[in-house]
């Protein structure tokens, strides 16, 4: 996802639809960057709380969920900008 986004940033492109024409100014482009950087920060706090939650259950809600322990385990370890 990360590449995604800043792959369509440097083709002038944005994601919530203003297409490229608001991104050719230079305070389109700023805001680009800047929409693409508040996306990113709240896809990181997401996963953060996805994997601090997952810390949290115990084997038998893994167990509810299909998720063996070693491997909730493994995910919630994980740093927040690893996917």
């Amino acid at each position: 996802m990360n590449g995604e986004l800043v792959s369509r940033l440097l083709e002038g492109g944005t994601k919530s639809g203003f297409g490229a024409a608001a991104a050719v100014t230079p305070w389109g482009r700023l805001a680009a960057w800047i929409r693409a950087g508040v996306e990113l920060v709240s896809l990181w706090m997401l996963r953060s709380r996805e994997r601090r939650a997952l810390a949290r259950l115990d084997e038998r809600l893994l167990k509810d969920v299909g998720i063996n322990p070693a491997d909730a385990w493994e995910e919630s370890r994980k740093s927040f900008w690893k996917s």
